[in-house]
């Protein structure tokens, strides 16, 4: 009987690791992704407004 109720606690241990788990890597997921959402468009409007060098090459 004893044999029994280990198997079950270690089986249920393994289980809530993996709920724990989850728990903790989707928020951090979610806040990367937001968070590199928002560096490119900063990036962005800062090409648009800030006027000076352009890759384009103009002929002397």
């Amino acid at each position: 009987m004893k044999k029994l109720q280990l198997i079950a606690i270690v089986t249920s241990l393994l289980f809530l690791q993996a709920c724990v788990h989850k728990v903790v890597t989707v928020p951090v997921k979610v806040a990367y992704k937001t968070t590199k959402g928002i560096a490119k468009g900063t990036v962005a409007v800062g090409k648009a407004i800030i006027p000076g060098d352009s890759d384009d090459k103009k002929d002397d």
